[in-house]
Parts: structure tokens; sequence; C-alpha cells
């Protein structure tokens, strides 16, 4: 059986894996967190009306820094959209990835006073896309994704000749990979962009989600794991 490597923050990875066991009971499974979330001293826009959210993560520093609950929040795709509501928001979904969520802001005449809330680390220029298409959205960077080293079982397994799956959300979390892979890699990528730079780590294969978002990685990482401990024919 391959091995499962989760490079998530805490508790990211261990819900990930839950949900995975639900398809694969036995799988063998090493989590070593590629960063790990640092919370940030930081303050609101004095005018803040609405939240832009581009992580579960972003969420939770919104509800930790004071915005009020029942504040509207745009939000990426459906896992921030849930993580909003849960921390009091009222939350609507741009349902696939940031340009999605620029193009949702900028045709709703009600979106306005915006406040993007993430992380060091963010790609999309979220806040700069936003005000040149003439809505006004400052940011507040509200947390760091420091990085971690791999666990001493991850290199093993990243070194053995053990074929290992790597799911990759983000392409920053390919770059924090500083072991240099010899086992049989095959990679499950969020998005295209985490693909091409996950190219890096040598992967004998790669398999894009159907769309960039939690349901489809554990779905595409359920089928390759099941693919390479029983057999395409089990599919």
């Amino acid at each position: 059986m391959p091995i499962l490597l989760l490079t998530r923050p805490e508790p990211a990875s261990s819900q990930v894996l839950s949900l995975i066991r639900q398809a694969v009971p036995d799988v063998h499974a090493i989590i070593s967190p590629a960063f790990e979330i640092v919370t940030l001293a930081a303050e609101l826009p004095l005018n803040l009306m609405q939240i832009v959210l581009t992580s579960a993560t972003g969420a939770a520093q919104a509800a930790r820094l004071g915005v009020a609950a029942g504040t509207k929040a745009w939000c990426v795709g459906d896992k921030t959209a849930a993580a909003a509501r849960s921390a009091g928001f009222d939350a609507v979904s741009a349902g696939r990835d940031a340009q999605s969520l620029i193009e949702m802001i900028r045709t709703d005449p009600e979106a306005e006073s915006l406040c993007h809330i993430r992380g060091v680390h963010s790609r999309g220029d979220v806040a700069q896309h936003l005000t040149a298409l003439g809505k006004a959205c400052s940011e507040v960077i509200a947390y760091d994704q420091r990085p971690c080293p791999l666990t001493r079982e991850a290199v093993q397994a990243l070194t053995s000749q053990t074929p290992v799956v790597l799911p990759l959300f983000s392409p920053r979390t390919a770059d924090l990979i500083a072991c240099r892979p010899t086992c049989p890699l095959t990679i499950v990528a969020m998005s295209e962009a985490v693909a091409e730079q996950a190219a890096r780590l040598g992967p004998q294969r790669v398999v894009v989600a159907q769309s960039p978002n939690s349901a489809d990685m554990i779905a595409a990482t359920c089928r390759l794991l099941i693919e390479q401990t029983r057999g395409p024919a089990s599919l």
C-alpha cells in the first residue's frame, strides 16, 4: 500500500485524513505540516462593512480580531464559507477560486467598504484587483504561515522505495518541501498552478483535482490510493 503524506497545518491534516479513511480505512498516513499558523497583531479599518476571505484560517482570524457577527463575508469557496458561517458571519461563496471571487464582488452593487483578511503569504492580489475595478478593498494581514521542517518519518518515506501519495493544496507548500524525493511519488494538485510548482519535486505522476476545492482534492486522493493499492480494475 502507498503512504499518504499530509502536509497541511493541524487540525486540517487530521480532518482530511478522517475523510479519506471513510473510503480507504487502512491507509498508512504520515502527518508532517509544512507550515504552522502564527497569529499576528493587527487592527481592523474603521470603515469596514464587509470582509473578503480566501481561507478558513482567515475566517477564524476575522472572528479573533473582532469583526462583528452577521458581517457579510465574501468567500473564495464553500469550505471558507462554512468556516465563516461557523464564526458567525453572513457568508456567500464564489465556489471556485480567487478570480471567481473577484468577479462575484465586482458585479454585486451591494459590495462595499471591503477588507481582505489574509495571511502573509496570499495569492491573487485580491484587494488590489478589487480596488482597481472600483470596489475599494483594504487588507489586514492577520497571520503568518511559518515553515516547519519535515518530520523524520516523512523524510524516510520520501526517500524510500515505497510509493507516496502527496496532496498539495498550494504552490508554496511544494516550495517548502526541502527533501528531494526518491520514492515513486504521485502528487495530487489543487490547481494547475500547484501542479506546475510541484514539478520541482520530480513526481512520477501529477493529478490535478477536478475543481480547486477540498472535496475534489479528497476524492482524487482516494481514487489514487485505491488504484495503487488494488489496481485500476477495482475502481
